[in-house]
């Protein structure tokens, strides 16, 4: 797999390309996605903004997640991620957009959701596509696989919008 900057820079160039632009909503990764993106220099020609949704709160203000989807379900679940995803489309005006919720550890786990559980989800012109990954480590390793695999699903999508 390509290293993260690696991926970044696909991503840049893919989305200026076309003239358009991303957004993030992240819990479990705080920021690192977006962190990532901004990392390279012009970002701002692609990247339209990020959402640090790490509370359930945050996730229902600032996403429009309901409430009633995280009491059903819990925070780290599909229609959860599918909700973030489409959330920051629409609330940053963007054509795409990666959402990921989880439990990086050490703490939080469960038996039917254990540490290293992740659901992602990707909005995309054509609609929002979700995910489950179960990534090993400790809670360093598992959010730097979440920022790979998230960026990863993304370039995927463009390829095949």
């Amino acid at each position: 797999m390509p290293t993260t900057p690696e991926l970044v820079e696909q991503l840049a160039t893919t989305l200026k390309a076309r003239g358009q632009f991303m957004a993030t909503a992240e819990s479990c990764t705080g920021g690192l996605i977006a962190g990532a993106c901004t990392d390279l220099s012009g970002s701002s020609d692609w990247f339209e903004r990020g959402f640090v949704t790490y509370s359930n709160a945050a996730k229902c203000e600032m996403l429009g997640v309901p409430a009633a989807l995280i009491e059903a379900h819990g925070a780290v679940s599909e229609p959860v991620a599918r909700a973030m995803a489409a959330g920051a489309v629409v609330n940053a005006h963007a054509h795409w957009s990666v959402a990921v919720t989880g439990i990086a550890g050490p703490t939080g786990g469960s038996a039917d959701k254990p540490v290293g559980t992740v659901w992602f989800g990707w909005a995309t012109p054509t609609g929002v596509f979700t995910e489950r990954q179960h990534f090993g480590g400790d809670r360093t390793a598992i959010r730097q696989a979440t920022v790979a695999h998230a960026l990863a699903g993304l370039l995927q999508r463009l390829a095949h919008p």
